[in-house]
């Protein structure tokens, strides 16, 4: 019986019971003890006899490594194991912000507040400035507006990108410091 698990998308393939296809296997009882090599069949029975399943845990050694188990149990702790590691998992969001090179004093601060509040709680910012139209010729007051904006935000953020010109998109990536 092979044995497959969905896992929230993922897959396990164990070689349990009668999956196991190799002649003969090394065995660990369920103390943990080495009960030696020992022919497949008499593994298995060995396992049958205590009510608990032959488990190959290293498949790839010479001989394979089995193990004696209680296999719901095994695998019961390894998707609590996964549960837990994905909990404790960080990711970093990133948050988009558009300027524009004719962009009033308002909505500059107002701007600038947003991207000081994402940059607090641990988040990266990234700054678009797309120009339109003829506003593709006047570059120099887009990156003076960009470097007047990553400049009052220089207590709270690192450069990660500078601002570089992209098609007609200047784009650049703010990483909150560390504390």
């Amino acid at each position: 019986m092979e044995v497959t698990i969905i896992t929230r998308g993922k897959q396990l393939d164990d070689l349990v019971n009668e999956s196991i296809r190799f002649k003969e296997v090394l065995v660990i009882g369920s103390d943990g003890e080495q009960l030696g090599v020992m022919m497949r069949r008499e593994a298995l029975d060995r396992a049958y006899d205590e009510n608990l399943d032959l488990l190959c845990v290293a498949p790839n050694a010479q001989p394979p490594v089995c193990k004696i188990l209680d296999y719901g149990k095994y695998r019961f702790e390894a998707q609590k194991k996964a549960k837990e590691a994905k909990k404790n998992q960080h990711t970093t969001e990133v948050k988009p912000l558009r300027l524009s090179p004719v962009i009033d004093v308002h909505d500059f601060e107002t701007k600038l507040k947003q991207a000081t509040k994402w940059l607090q709680s641990g988040m990266k910012v990234k700054i678009d400035m797309r120009f339109r139209g003829r506003l593709i010729t006047r570059q120099e007051v887009g990156m003076k507006i960009m470097n007047e904006f990553t400049g009052k935000l220089a207590e709270f953020a690192n450069i990660e990108k500078k601002p570089s010109l992209e098609g007609n998109t200047m784009s650049c990536v703010l990483a909150p410091k560390k504390k």
